[in-house]
């Protein structure tokens, strides 16, 4: 018995671990992306704890198969410590450890992130902070009845109508009682869940599909040369100023420009300082080290861009075949690509814009349970779990003879005493209509990956610094040494 609780204290310290891991990329993460100029305390806590919350409810998936599969031997049979009580109290801890999970990714979703974010979305340089208080409260109690609502529907919204016929109204409202009751909430949670997780489905098809086709394809192709670049770019700052000066002309004897000439004085100028600017940042490239060494590491980005593409393809080809399947996934942000609401830059990303990250990608992480059982059903249920079932060899006078115990992987025809079902899906599998919306949503990815893999293959190279200078970018000479290292 103190080998198996040493083997599990080692399984939970590796879970430690992982959370410890997890706490740090989502520390570096957010740092990378938010604005030095405008970052605040509160967001950077914020997305940061968000982000994690929901990384460590998909690192709780791993360990809850773990444990089910330790609880048997390879032969099918339980282990002499696997007697029902500490089965029962190991499953607990697992269950209790996604009722807390997913209750604070709630209070984060409904919550919290909405308070933050009106907060800052209402900071004026003289405002009150009693009045940002109660605008960002007024806006957030909107999520909260949304959080109510989904609540109450999954608490008093029974997965089995009652069979009997002459059952009155009032024994209908027993049973509602009574189910929430036995569950322990079970069902509201996991209802308010699934109910987070269709909008990351959505997220994962507009946002992660596309991701998943265009950075390895990035990394292939590469990027173009920032001494070409800033060559091309030159010749743009001499054709813009030369054209400033030819509309600047017409009122060399006094006359003064018409409107429509000093409308366009004005965009061609804007013009100019956007492409001076573009001009400072690849002179810093061209002569950065770092940038030096990323294109000495050019072979190893392209065998990681070839490797990324392959599992893509047969993640999709997975997706496609499965028989089961409501869904897939595979994380691989595309940084910059996409600016949703905001603009997400590295180092340029507002406190709001930052949130809004945080929770389009909480949303999707969130989502990985499901897309996970998409692809191995059998295995997210029962872990590598056997059973024994008897097997005859022959038949004497109409009876078995030669009867042997046969172990046979855990499926969905074993015993309910004989395999243990992972917390996680009795947690996230109790709503048959969520699972349509998956098969649906599953067909959706799969086009958005394709179209994504035909339009990156035709796309050409990517600016050394797309994405990095526009028209209300305005950083400093002094700070392109701390953007680009």
């Amino acid at each position: 018995m103190a080998a198996v609780a040493s083997e599990l204290l080692t399984g939970w310290c590796l879970f430690a671990l992982a959370l410890l891991a997890i706490l740090i990329f989502c520390w570096v993460y957010v740092r990378k992306y938010q604005s030095r100029r405008e970052s605040e305390v509160i967001s950077t806590i914020t997305a940061i704890f968000a982000l994690a919350i929901a990384l460590i409810s998909s690192a709780l998936l791993p360990v809850d198969i773990f444990l089910v599969s330790y609880m048997k031997n390879q032969n099918g049979t339980f282990k002499d410590w696997a007697d029902a009580n500490v089965s029962r109290q190991i499953e607990d801890t697992v269950l209790y450890g996604y009722y807390t999970l997913y209750s604070i990714i709630l209070f984060c979703v409904f919550l919290w992130i909405p308070f933050v974010y009106f907060y800052y979305e209402e900071k004026e340089e003289d405002g009150s902070t009693c009045l940002q208080v109660k605008t960002a409260l007024r806006y957030t109690l909107g999520f909260l009845t949304i959080c109510v609502v989904l609540l109450l529907i999954g608490a008093f919204v029974p997965l089995d109508i009652p069979n009997k016929k002459n059952s009155t109204e009032w024994e209908k409202v027993k049973l509602l009682f009574e189910e929430f009751g036995s569950s322990h909430g079970l069902t509201a949670l996991s209802f308010s869940i699934s109910s987070l997780t269709v909008i990351g489905m959505l997220a994962a098809i507009t946002y992660t599909a596309y991701g998943m086709s265009a950075l390895p394809l990035n990394l292939i192709k590469g990027t173009t040369s920032a001494a070409y670049e800033r060559l091309e770019n030159t010749e743009d700052i001499e054709e813009v100023e030369h054209h400033i000066l030819r509309i600047k002309s017409k009122c060399r004897d006094g006359r003064p420009l018409s409107s429509r000439d000093r409308r366009a004085v004005q965009q061609l100028e804007e013009r100019l300082r956007t492409l001076r600017r573009r001009d400072r940042h690849l002179e810093f490239i061209e002569k950065s080290w770092w940038a030096k060494f990323c294109e000495a590491l050019r072979p190893l980005k392209i065998v990681g861009g070839v490797f990324f593409i392959i599992v893509a393809l047969l993640f999709t080809v997975s997706l496609f075949l499965s028989k089961d399947s409501k869904y897939g996934y595979m994380v691989l942000l595309d940084k910059g690509k996409y600016h949703l609401l905001y603009k997400i830059r590295r180092g340029k990303t507002r406190p709001q814009a930052l949130l809004f990250l945080c929770m389009i990608l909480l949303l999707i992480v969130l989502h990985t349970s499901y897309m996970i059982y998409s692809l191995a059903p059998q295995y997210v249920m029962y872990g590598s779990q056997k059973y024994l079932v008897q097997q005859s060899n022959q038949t004497v006078d109409g009876q078995l003879r030669n009867v042997t115990l046969v172990s046979k992987d855990c499926d969905a025809d074993a015993p309910e005493d004989q395999c243990i079902v992972t917390r996680t899906y009795l947690f996230l599998h109790k709503f048959w209509f969520f699972s349509a919306v998956y098969y649906f949503g599953n067909w959706a990815f799969i086009t958005i990956f394709l179209i994504g893999l035909i339009v990156s293959c035709c796309k050409g190279k990517k600016s050394v610094i797309e994405g990095e200078v526009d028209e209300d970018s305005d950083m400093s000479d002094d700070e392109l040494s701390v953007y680009y290292r």
